[in-house]
């Protein structure tokens, strides 16, 4: 639930507006909600608040819950069944899957709670890499796990920063010719991302 990708949190009255225009006109709406949990821990409202504009919503259990595969939909018992079909249609049916269910509910039990620490852990890089000559940021905007910044022209491209980013450890993505996106997770800890803004901050104002 973020702008294009940017880790900021959608207005809930905003989407509510769109998902009542969309019924008025008689269009179902979907909540693509793989980063809902980091949605609601971010703007501090429940997950059924977030989703209750939406005909049908599906979570990851994959991203900030630290599953190895997996996510889950919800909506109406009707709208289950068909999507169920569906997906065995398209060969999608999965057996034997119990201990991936485990994982799920044992993530759901356990990893929520480390949320907030992830979100912590992008404004620290962001506000390292702020004051960095060349690299366009505001830390305000990090609300989630997710930090994207720009690259001035005076700055070396992405695929550069990339480049020398992995050759010191650390992965990033290219989203653009001048620009980077930075998630963090909780495999990571603080002071992962201490050495991760730093080493960033190096490769960007070498030349």
């Amino acid at each position: 639930m973020g702008d294009q990708g940017r880790g900021l949190v959608w207005p809930r009255e905003e989407a509510a507006a769109i998902c009542a225009a969309a019924g008025d006109s008689g269009i179902a709406s979907y909540l693509d909600g793989a980063r809902l949990f980091n949605a609601a821990s971010a703007c501090g409202r429940g997950l059924a608040e977030l989703a209750a504009p939406f005909d049908l919503v599906s979570i990851a259990l994959s991203k900030g819950l630290g599953c190895p595969v997996g996510s889950v939909l919800a909506g109406r018992a009707g709208d289950i069944a068909r999507a169920v079909r569906i997906r065995r249609m398209f060969g999608g049916a999965m057996r034997q899957s119990g201990v991936l269910a485990a994982a799920g509910l044992y993530a759901l039990d356990h990893h929520i709670a480390q949320l907030p620490e992830d979100h912590k852990h992008a404004r620290l890089i962001a506000e390292r890499l702020a004051a960095v000559p060349g690299i366009i940021l505001d830390p305000a905007r990090v609300e989630t796990n997710i930090m994207v910044f720009h690259l001035a022209p005076e700055a070396p491209e992405a695929a550069t920063v990339v480049a020398r980013a992995r050759e010191r450890g650390v992965l990033v993505n290219a989203v653009g010719p001048r620009t980077l996106r930075v998630v963090t997770h909780r495999d990571v800890s603080r002071a992962d991302c201490e050495q991760a803004g730093d080493r960033l901050a190096a490769v960007i104002v070498q030349r």
